[in-house]
């Protein structure tokens, strides 16, 4: 008997044209990397000085945990919590270098210097690409374009800050939490995902006139946890039900 012929491999994916990568890699490094500029007068509005901002913005280079941190100091939050509620948001950055050091199998001496670049840009435009070269160029272009502008916006700034002199006067200091919203909104594509950001919203909201500067955000982080542990119940049941109508069918 002749042996049954092996399945047929899949194809590989077609490669993506360099200058498509690049083009597209750009286009998000300079679309996020102008909002810098609101976080840099959202720090300054907070209190902190031109060298204080930057250095976060070139040490951290997260910009929700940023705008964060800032946000819990301009409330008069305390800088510890401040600092835990920032390091929660930026907690899943952790993840996304779990998943791209095995797509991008950088060389050993690069990966530290990468490990600065892995954000949520970045880590969506690397994965986005067909093809391990492809998710090289996305990630390099993004990453440094995103981390020269949004560095080069923060300076502006926070200078221009500076200049203004009170930004709650001006209404700047609503820029930071505008911008962020706006970059979170269009992320929120599954109704798990909207039902955890709008218990985030009730349970930061509701927290905000009982709770001190920076606490809501630790306690709005509970919102994630909570809606799946309702998700697992809910298939959990929806299951035990199915197999209930299938015992009574027999």
């Amino acid at each position: 008997m002749a042996a049954p012929p092996a399945p047929a491999s899949e194809p590989d994916p077609e490669p993506k044209p360099d200058a498509a990568v690049v083009r597209d890699a750009l286009g998000v490094g300079v679309a996020v990397g102008l909002s810098g500029f609101a976080f840099g007068v959202t720090s300054a509005g907070a209190g902190l000085s031109v060298l204080q901002t930057c250095a976060l913005s070139l040490l951290v280079f997260t910009g929700a945990s940023q705008f964060a941190l800032v946000g819990a100091l301009a409330a008069g939050g305390n800088p510890l919590t401040a600092a835990a509620g920032a390091f929660f948001l930026g907690v899943r950055n952790a993840f996304y270098g779990l998943r791209l050091s095995q797509l991008l199998r950088l060389p050993g001496p690069v990966r530290p210097l990468a490990a600065q670049w892995v954000i949520d840009e970045t880590t969506a435009v690397a994965l986005a690409q067909p093809t391990r070269r492809g998710a090289r160029i996305g990630f390099t272009v993004t990453g440094l374009s995103l981390y020269v502008l949004w560095n080069l916006t923060t300076l502006a700034g926070a200078l221009g800050a500076e200049a203004l002199g009170d930004t709650t006067a001006w209404g700047l200091d609503a820029a930071g939490p505008a911008v962020f919203l706006a970059l979170l909104a269009p992320m929120l594509r599954t109704a798990t995902e909207r039902m955890v950001a709008g218990l985030a919203v009730v349970l930061g909201l509701g927290f905000l006139p009982v709770l001190p500067a920076g606490v809501p955000v630790l306690v709005a982080a509970l919102a994630a946890p909570a809606v799946l542990w309702l998700e697992g119940r809910r298939r959990a049941a929806r299951g035990t039900d199915t197999a209930g109508r299938k015992g009574a069918d027999r």
